[in-house]
């Protein structure tokens, strides 16, 4: 009985080791969010975010996500997007660049399996908190675009129609979508949290 106890203990351990390991980058996140929140609240003013780069990189005020975006990035190709994962943001091959008609399609935080998730980009971690009205700046060849969130949904994993919407969506969006993908819950790949932005600028 006392090596199954033992056993037992020693098993308990590893696992709540294990979980703290992965969920990790997702606590981290929302703490600091959280206590920027309440700073935001004492001092009455907003953070000063900058670019890493004005070639191609965004900017979310509210979550305070700023990271470089990786340009053509390949979606299909697992050792394509999970190396351009690792240092920022990707762009989606085939889809329009910011400015240009049509949907820009953005993602982060996608990874092979679900205890890889801390090795990837955390800067859509905290993309759960966006609503309505929210402002995304993208930051393309020396000028900023600005957007405004219009819609978030949770998809499955294998969709595909918000890469590509139809004519008809993107008309009642003004014509110039940004479309921001991330694998929800943070830390999982079960399912997609996808927010739909307009060009207001």
């Amino acid at each position: 009985m006392g090596l199954l106890k033992y056993i037992s203990n020693f098993l308990i351990f590893i696992s709540v080791f294990l979980l703290a390991l992965i969920y990790a980058p997702v606590l981290k996140e929302e703490t600091v969010y959280q206590v920027r929140q309440i700073t935001r609240q004492i001092v009455q003013k907003p953070v000063d975010l900058t670019p890493p780069n004005t070639d191609f990189s965004i900017i979310i005020p509210k979550i305070a996500a700023v990271a470089p975006i990786i340009t053509n990035v390949d979606s299909q190709n697992q050792k394509t997007y999970l190396s351009a994962l690792r240092r920022g943001v990707a762009h989606a091959k085939g889809t329009p660049l910011p400015g240009e008609g049509g949907n820009t399609f953005l993602f982060a935080h996608s990874t092979d399996t679900f205890y890889n998730a801390g090795r990837y980009n955390a800067v859509f971690y905290l993309m759960g908190k966006l609503k309505k009205d929210d402002e995304i700046d993208i930051f393309y060849q020396g000028r900023q675009i600005k957007y405004e969130v219009y819609d978030k949904k949770v998809v499955n994993a294998d969709s595909s129609e918000y890469l590509h919407p139809s004519a008809e969506a993107l008309t009642k969006a003004g014509g110039k979508i940004l479309t921001l993908q991330t694998c929800y819950p943070p830390g999982t790949t079960l399912k997609r949290l996808v927010v739909l932005a307009k060009q207001v600028e």
